[in-house]
C-alpha cells in the first residue's frame, strides 16, 4: 500500500539577500495511511516547515516528497491546488488564516466542500461537535480566537481529508474544548482513514496521537511507539542524543561505539 507521506532526503532551505537558513536537513520519514502522528521538538527545530511541505504550500529544495504516492516536485500549480482542494486539511497555527472572515461559520465549512458536492448534514455534524452548532450564522471574523480555532478544524474536515494537517491545533482553546478537537481528530481517522499529523507541544495531544516524531536542528532526532521513545538512526549513522543526556556527553566529547549481542553501547573514551 502506497504511504501518506513519504519523505526521502528533504532538505529545506530559506534564502535571502544575505543569507542562507537550512531550515530541515536529510529528513526521512514514513507515514502510513491511516497513522496519527505528532511532531515534537523546540521552536525552530523544523517542524512547522515540514508541515508546510507536507501540504504542498513548499517544494523542498532538494530530495522527495511524495503524498498518497504523487511526488510534490513535479505536480503543477494547479494540480497542487487540487490535492489541497480534495485530499488534504490544513489547520494553520493562526486560526483566522484558515477561515473567510466576512463568512458565517456555515459558510466557511460548506466552503471547504466546493470540491465535491455539498453535504449540509455534515457541515451541522462538525460544527456541532465542535461545540459551534449555535454560532452557525455567527461571522467567522466576529468569533474569538478559540471559537476560530474550533471552526478552523470543522473547515480542515469538512471535504473528508485523506491527510489532515494541524499546526498547534489546540493552543488557543481551554482543556475541555482540546478535548473535543482531540477526539474529533481521532475519530476522522478511525472512521475514515484519514492519515493525520499535528505539531504540537501539548503532551496531551501526543500522547492521543499513535506516533511521535521528535524533531531537532532541522532533522528527524527520535521517535515514539507504544510508551517507548527511540534515537532515530540518521544518514551517514548520525544520531541525535536525547537532551537529558548532553550533561553526560556534550558537544565535543568523544566516546566508543562498542558492540554487543544485541546490539551496540556508546561509552564516553574517559570511563
Amino acid at each position: 500500500m502506497t504511504a501518506a507521506v513519504r519523505c526521502d532526503g528533504i532538505v529545506q532551505i530559506y534564502k535571502t539577500s544575505e543569507l542562507e537558513l537550512v531550515a530541515l536537513r536529510d529528513v526521512d520519514l514514513v507515514v502510513e495511511r491511516g497513522e496519527t502522528v505528532a511532531l515534537l521538538g523546540p521552536s525552530g527545530a523544523g517542524k512547522s516547515t515540514l508541515m508546510w511541505l507536507m501540504a504542498g504550500l513548499l517544494r523542498p529544495s532538494a530530495g522527495r516528497l511524495r503524498i498518497n504516492g504523487a511526488e510534490v516536485s513535479r505536480l503543477s500549480p494547479a494540480a497542487l491546488d487540487r490535492m489541497r482542494a480534495t485530499d488534504i486539511g490544513v489547520v494553520l497555527q493562526n486560526p483566522g488564516r484558515n477561515l473567510i472572515p466576512y463568512a458565517s461559520a456555515a459558510q466557511n465549512v460548506a466552503f471547504a466542500q466546493r470540491a465535491a458536492r455539498p453535504d449540509r448534514r455534515r457541515v451541522g455534524e462538525l460544527l456541532d461537535r465542535v461545540g459551534l452548532d449555535g454560532m452557525r450564522r455567527r461571522r467567522a471574523g466576529e468569533m474569538s480566537g478559540g471559537e476560530q480555532q474550533r471552526l478552523a478544524v470543522a473547515v480542515a474536515l469538512a471535504n473528508s481529508p485523506r491527510l489532515l494537517l494541524a499546526d498547534e491545533p489546540t493552543s488557543q482553546l481551554d482543556d475541555a474544548s482540546g478535548r473535543a478537537v482531540i477526539e474529533l481528530i481521532g475519530q476522522a481517522a478511525a472512521d475514515g482513514g484519514t492519515t493525520v499529523v499535528v505539531v504540537t507541544h501539548d503532551q496531551s495531544v501526543s500522547r492521543a496521537l499513535g506516533r511521535t516524531v521528535t524533531i531537532r536542528d532541522g532533522r528527524v532526532g527520535a521517535e515514539g511507539r507504544g510508551g517507548e521513545d527511540f534515537v532515530v538512526i540518521g544518514r551517514e549513522g548520525a544520531v541525535q542524543l536525547p537532551p537529558e543526556f548532553h550533561e553526560l556527553l556534550p558537544p565535543g566529547s568523544m566516546a566508543r561505539v562498542e558492540a554487543l549481542p544485541d546490539g551496540v553501547a556508546l561509552r564516553r573514551a574517559d570511563s
